[in-house]
């Protein structure tokens, strides 16, 4: 049989962990505990010499059937799910980063993953410098003998730049530095990251992969391409060889940072993972009609999206994301009276800070998202007070539009 397509392996998943009583929907086991037929059997499974389920905090069957899921939809070697997106970058950082480390970060993040950094892992003793993305001598200068991971989004949140991978992913080879890209405004479905040389893909499944805001998650990928022997946090695990990554990770970071994803949440995102090629679709094409009408209006100032001539990203969007630009937009007006006049006029969508859900949402990241920032910080990671960002959702694109044109006549 032919390898199966996107949306058979997201309905279906991979051959095995079929739910012994046939459910076609594998079942939500909202249990804590599993219970053992001898303490021997016990002792192996704690040991780590039998593979079975103990304790939900540990694995879980449905936890582990959305894990191998994920894992066949990136063509990975292995996934962890975890307790939401934030989770999924924390416990990435922690299973890979010691003290007198380097991380070396795209300038244009989410403001909650640049909190993260600034305000959690440096005072841990690592070291963190942020970079232009679309710089590539500024970042190959960057990476010292210390730096161990390059981390970076396949679309930065809101601005919309897309890192040239394949480049990037050459000169972090040469370094033995890990690449570790936030996928989760392009979703497995756009973005093929092992094909473009990522070592380590992530996700807020609460987002696309949810699809209906139903649930919070997030996901860690091994794709199974990297030599963790030049990574020092793993110096215990190399005897692991290709698995010393997720080894470390089960065991130690994600186990004891208690970080579990629930299992009636991976139950959701299983299948909302059925969906996703659906729903991306339309997502992506409305984001791009409605990107061209903004364009056309002269009370908007500027407009980022890559699906757009003017965007210095489309070309890499053609290239890396088969020539689909994802959900997200952002756009300018004259200032941030303006911005707040326009949110507070419209009607079908609506004003919230999700991203990926079916419904359109808008907010102003100056004053939310990225509001624990201050000033400069904001203009490092390309914000400011006239942006709007709107996350696309799944409604006809005609009144997607007819909102937003109404929402402007007196911004």
């Amino acid at each position: 049989m032919k390898h199966p397509g996107f949306t058979t392996r997201a309905v279906h998943g991979p051959l095995t962990g079929k739910d012994p009583n046939h459910a076609l929907q594998f079942p939500i086991y909202a249990g804590v505990a599993h219970d053992f037929e001898t303490a021997e059997t016990m002792a192996d499974t704690f040991a780590g010499r039998k593979a079975a389920f103990a304790y939900s905090r540990i694995a879980n069957p449905t936890v582990s059937a959305f894990e191998r899921k994920i894992t066949a939809l990136e063509d990975g070697l292995g996934t962890v799910a975890v307790s939401s997106g934030m989770a999924a970058i924390s416990n990435t950082l922690l299973n890979l980063l010691t003290e007198g480390d380097t991380l070396v970060a795209a300038s244009s993040l989410f403001g909650g993953t640049y909190s993260l950094f600034i305000n959690v892992f440096q005072p841990l003793g690592i070291n963190v410098k942020f970079v232009s993305i679309t710089d590539l001598d500024g970042l190959d200068a960057a990476i010292d003998e210390n730096t161990r991971v390059l981390f970076l989004e396949t679309i930065s949140n809101p601005c919309t730049t897309i890192p040239d991978f394949e480049r990037i992913s050459e000169i972090a080879s040469r370094h033995h530095v890990v690449v570790v890209a936030d996928s989760t405004a392009t979703t497995p479905y756009l973005f093929p990251a092992r094909r473009f040389g990522v070592n380590i893909v992530i996700h807020s499944t609460t987002k696309y992969i949810s699809g209906g805001a139903t649930s919070m998650g997030g996901a860690i990928v091994d794709l199974g391409n990297f030599d963790w022997s030049f990574v020092p946090a793993l110096k215990k695990y190399h005897r692991y060889k290709e698995m010393a990554f997720l080894a470390r990770l089960r065991k130690e970071v994600y186990q004891e940072t208690g970080s579990c994803l629930s299992p009636y949440d991976a139950y959701l995102q299983s299948l909302g993972l059925e969906t996703l090629a659906l729903r991306m679709e339309q997502i992506c094409k409305n984001a791009q009609a409605v990107a061209e009408f903004l364009e056309a209006q002269n009370v908007v100032t500027t407009v980022f999206y890559p699906g757009l001539p003017s965007s210095q990203s489309q070309e890499l969007a053609k290239k890396q994301l088969n020539g689909k630009c994802g959900g997200i937009l952002a756009f300018g007006l004259s200032d941030r009276t303006a911005c707040f006049r326009f949110l507070d006029k419209l009607s079908l969508i609506k004003r919230a800070s999700n991203l990926g859900d079916n419904k359109t949402l808008a907010l102003h990241p100056a004053s939310t998202i990225f509001a624990g920032l201050n000033t400069d910080e904001q203009k490092t990671l390309g914000i400011d007070d006239t942006l709007i960002r709107l996350s696309i959702g799944i409604e006809d694109a005609d009144d997607i539009i007819a909102d937003i044109r109404q929402a402007l006549g007196e911004s």
